[in-house]
């Protein structure tokens, strides 16, 4: 009895080694591995749709943030190149954000070099017109020169330009007293002749009052700050008191000795720093292309300048 049961033991023990179905197994899984290694190979990917789904999969978890992409994924096709090594090309794009504040947003905020184009024919544009407005400038200019040529003549008057600008010059001597603010009987024929110019002459009109640095030492203004006003405030009020003249186009302001011609070293240049200047800005072509110029490099998200509208 007891063989018996030894031999029945023996016959339920397994077979040594593995089954034979596990070789097949491996097999399969092994050609498996090697058909997705082969797909993933083979593929393209769309960097486009890669961030749109990754946009998603941040806000299906939750996640709301701006995030700077520095590298994006590229990829080449094997097929495409009949099998030869390919070399990853870089990605026309200056600059890719995806952004996941914005439920809506389903593309990416995309950065070319065509702004750059536009700002250099902006800037083309700009310095053509600012040529066009000097030139304009120095022509109404010599007219305004012409029809004050007695007042020039009398050193009452200077009448020059700087840019765009045409800068009317109304010198104390003739037109006021020292340390006042009242403008001369005599000189008002001499501002209502500027007047009759500006009425001629486009742009905006800024009427600047400027004084020496000799402290002002009267009872009716505390300071060369209000004189040099006061006095911009006279040329302006007498300009004013004809209808015709928009007042919109323009401003009055005091300088004291802040912006002076000449060093205050002497009587002679002390004198010169006393003046009403009537600055008349030929358009603003000057002032938008120092705007653009002053632009920091790449930045194409400011609004396009439309020469036209400058003048």
């Amino acid at each position: 009895m007891s063989d018996d049961n030894e031999e029945e033991q023996k016959c339920k023990c397994p077979p040594p080694g593995s089954p034979a179905w596990m070789a097949t197994f491996a097999d399969l899984m092994s050609l498996l591995m090697c058909f997705f290694v082969l797909l993933l190979s083979f593929s393209e990917m769309d960097v486009l749709k890669f961030k749109q789904l990754a946009g998603s999969m941040r806000e299906a978890f939750g996640v709301q943030n701006q995030i700077k992409v520095e590298d994006i994924p590229k990829g080449t096709s094997i097929i495409a190149q009949e099998f030869s090594p390919g070399r990853p090309e870089p990605t026309p794009l200056n600059e890719v954000r995806q952004m996941t504040i914005n439920n809506d947003m389903n593309t990416l905020d995309i950065r070319s070099r065509e702004g750059e184009s536009e700002i250099q024919d902006q800037l083309q544009g700009l310095e053509e017109l600012r040529r066009q407005q000097e030139e304009q400038a120095k022509q109404e200019a010599v007219a305004v020169a012409q029809a004050l040529a007695q007042e020039i003549g009398e050193g009452s008057i200077e009448v020059e330009t700087d840019g765009t600008r045409i800068i009317i010059r109304v010198k104390e001597r003739g037109s006021f007293d020292s340390g006042s603010a009242e403008l001369k009987f005599a000189y008002i024929p001499v501002i209502a002749k500027i007047r009759d110019l500006l009425l001629d002459i486009s742009g905006k009109v800024a009427i600047e009052g400027h004084t020496d640095n000799i402290p002002y030492s009267g009872r009716r203004f505390e300071s060369n700050w209000d004189l040099s006003s006061a006095r911009a405030l006279a040329v302006a009020h007498e300009l004013f008191a004809d209808r015709r003249i928009d007042q919109s186009r323009f401003s009055v302001a005091g300088y004291a000795d802040t912006r002076a011609l000449a060093p205050n070293t002497s009587p002679e240049s002390r004198a010169r720093n006393r003046r009403v200047e009537i600055v008349i800005q030929k358009g603003d072509a000057e002032e938008a292309l120092e705007k653009l110029q002053s632009r920091p490099e790449g930045d194409t998200e400011g609004e396009p300048i439309d020469p036209a509208s400058l003048f």
